[in-house]
């Protein structure tokens, strides 16, 4: 794959990822990474620098398995996967404001984005690699860290599912309003990311637009590691 990444993300088949994400709240973009580049990202995990924290999720009741939120400034493919897939979604999140009543508009530019979190006290970066082995899980969650929120976000698959393990599924829950909850696995392979919405989208029922809430998680591996690399954009308190 020998375009830049941010020529990658402009060739994605964006018509087919904004009505997924309008009609479901996720879509898969699609191979972004090469495996050698995927391979490349999963072992910074193991690194000594670049990162600011590490979690191990059964401390919190988060699940089990671990991971690490990277430090500023950010590795370049993580960089710029982040300011390349802002740009384009954008659109999207500022549709779903107006769809929803929000007031004001995000900005066109991910530094621009940044520097409100700044402002309003978010400075700490939130892309992560996450690392699962046999028995590891992710609970249903939000990625939530301040009053900036922006509405979609990334999860980038690093790990072969054929080869590298079995098991952990992503897995999005939707609640709507008077509705039982419904679960749907999204199927990637090594190299693409699903898109999804952080932690509500407009939907549309008979009565108007309405807010329909989600949460995602993973499911428990069978055998084997799985990384993946998530791409957060705003930044914590």
């Amino acid at each position: 794959m020998g375009l830049a990444i941010e020529d990658r993300v402009a060739a994605l088949d964006w018509p087919r990822i904004e009505a997924g994400l309008d009609e479901a709240g996720h879509a898969v973009s699609g191979l972004l990474l090469s495996p050698g580049e995927c391979a490349s990202i999963a072992a910074l995990y193991n690194g000594d620098d670049g990162f600011r924290s590490r979690v191990v999720m059964a401390r919190h009741g988060y699940g089990q398995g671990e991971y690490r939120y990277f430090a500023y400034p950010l590795p370049d493919p993580v960089a710029a996967l982040r300011r390349a897939f802002y740009s384009r979604l954008a659109t999207t999140a500022n549709r779903w404001r107006t769809l929803l009543g929000e007031a004001g508009r995000f900005p066109e530019t991910l530094d621009a984005f940044l520097a409100d979190c700044h402002a309003a006290g978010q400075t700490r970066p939130t892309p992560l690699l996450l690392k699962y082995g046999a028995g590891d899980y992710n609970r249903l969650h939000q990625d939530l860290y301040g009053e900036r929120v922006f509405p979609l976000q990334l999860t980038v698959l690093l790990s072969d599912p054929v080869r590298d393990f079995s098991g952990g599924e992503f897995v999005l829950m939707e609640q709507k309003p008077r509705a039982q909850s419904r679960a749907e696995v999204v199927p990637l392979r090594q190299g693409e990311a699903v898109i999804f919405a952080v932690h509500h989208r407009p939907a549309r029922g008979s009565r108007g637009i309405y807010r329909a809430a989600l949460r995602h998680g993973v499911s428990t591996l069978r055998n084997g590691n799985r990384f993946t690399l998530g791409v957060i954009f705003h930044d914590a308190a």
